[in-house]
């Protein structure tokens, strides 16, 4: 179920500045430009879910969340024209579940890869980019599951992409993923051994969370408590001992691969663009 990318945006490029040599088409094609690319698509997978610390990293660069819910009926756009990127959250179910919408998802993904667009998925949607690829996404032969705080190594190649990945990571999830041919591993685990992959330069799959904030914590472990007494999954205080430890790395982790991912962001594209002009507005006159 797509939809036609088509959106309207408002011109807010003033007239010219008085004194400036900067011409005002100029600037109002640089603006435009920059909010064009507003826009982060965000798929997510719950009624209440949200996109957690990432999506307010975001929002603070100047970023609007287009989120949109494809289990309850909302449609994908057919093209990403006006999105910078887009995020496909996790969520309880399996990505070998045979549902129309889960399968329509995942044919979608097509649509940022074949663009080149920045592309996340995380937990299940690192998982929906390993099935649109196709390979494996399965539970582990012991039946173990990760829900905590585990340990995270680079690889070779992540230590260059990644100098500052954490050492441990917050995890949700009873199945994991086999690495897409031509992809590239960053991170492994213990018990599930692919953690973080990159399919070209600008896709990533992460299977663990560092969209977690205190208070999702509090709600997955009491929603999710069965969770817990699975094989492997810590008990509910050492999440919180463990977020008091290691969150603060992924925070740091996590705002420098958003500004790798996507950049800056609009709110600092509009600071460059405006610079000029308060240059050029503050430079004195010149008269024949």
């Amino acid at each position: 179920m797509f939809e036609d990318g088509c959106f309207g945006f408002v011109d807010m490029s003033g007239g010219s500045v008085a004194g400036s040599h900067v011409p005002r088409r100029d600037v109002r094609l640089e603006r435009d430009r920059f909010d064009s690319l507003n826009r982060i698509l965000v798929i997510l997978h719950q009624e209440r879910s949200t996109p957690g610390r990432i999506g307010r990293l975001l929002r603070e660069r100047g970023y609007r969340l287009n989120v949109r819910r494809p289990r309850f009926g909302d449609a994908l756009p057919r093209n990403l024209d006006g999105h910078a990127g887009a995020i496909v959250f996790g969520g309880p179910m399996s990505a070998n579940d045979d549902d129309d919408w889960l399968r329509r998802e995942i044919d979608w993904i097509g649509v940022p890869l074949a663009a080149n667009k920045p592309f996340l998925g995380i937990c299940l949607g690192a998982q929906l980019l390993a099935r649109h690829l196709g390979h494996r996404v399965g539970p582990h032969p012991q039946g173990r599951v990760e829900v905590g705080y585990y340990p995270l190594r680079p690889t070779d190649k992540g230590r260059t992409v990644w100098p500052d990945l954490p050492a441990k990571v917050y995890q949700w999830h009873r199945e994991g993923f086999d690495v897409p041919a031509g992809a590239t591993l960053l991170a492994e685990g213990d018990d599930f051994r692919a953690q973080a992959y990159r399919v070209g330069e600008r896709a990533y799959g992460l299977q663990f969370h560092p969209e977690v904030t205190y208070q999702m914590m509090c709600r997955w472990t009491v929603t999710g408590e069965a969770r817990l007494s699975q094989p492997g999954a810590l008990p509910r205080a050492a999440h919180f001992r463990d977020w008091y430890r290691h969150d603060a790395a992924v925070a740091r982790w996590l705002d420098n691969f958003l500004r790798r991912w996507v950049g800056g962001g609009p709110r600092m594209a509009a600071q460059a663009v405006q610079t000029p002009l308060r240059r050029a507005a503050s430079a004195p006159a010149h008269h024949a």
